[in-house]
């Protein structure tokens, strides 16, 4: 009997892959507990569909992250940060939700969880920080840190 897995299933298979078990396996535990729907072509063609509708919906989210990403290649954000005055030290340091909301403010959505800061950022000046955008599509922004 073809079955459409609704779950991952120890020893048989992944979430929705179709796969061919027994009658007995698939009837008394897949459908039975809820793990599996029967294959008959009305789903097979809805699982198809649904299948199809992810794929575009990701690859129009790549396409967007590729396109942020090659904007924001070679820019520089100016963050303000509070510090000293005279030539002072930094109060703190620079977080990834200062520099999301200086990106904010330029004009372009970036999720503070998305942005990569490898050494905290202590002093005024430029630095370097890494945007992961999606999955396999990231790249490096400038920023220039400034007294507020």
């Amino acid at each position: 009997m073809k079955v459409i897995l609704l779950k991952d299933v120890k020893g048989t298979g992944k979430q929705g892959e179709l796969i061919e078990v027994n009658d007995g396996y698939a009837r008394n535990f897949l459908i039975k507990k809820g793990l599996a729907q029967e294959g008959t072509p009305q789903n097979i063609n809805t699982f198809e569909q649904r299948k199809r509708a992810q794929a575009a919906k990701i690859a129009q989210e790549r396409a967007a992250a590729q396109a942020l990403a090659a904007e924001l290649k070679g820019k520089v954000i100016t963050v303000a940060a509070k510090g000293g005055d005279n030539g002072g030290k930094m109060f703190g340091s620079v977080t990834a939700e200062m520099i999301s909301n200086a990106l904010a403010a330029e004009g372009y959505q970036v999720d503070k969880r998305k942005i990569d800061i490898k050494e905290s950022i202590r002093e005024f000046g430029p630095a370097t920080v890494t945007l992961k955008l999606y999955a396999e599509v990231s790249t490096t922004l400038e920023i220039n840190v400034v007294r507020a």
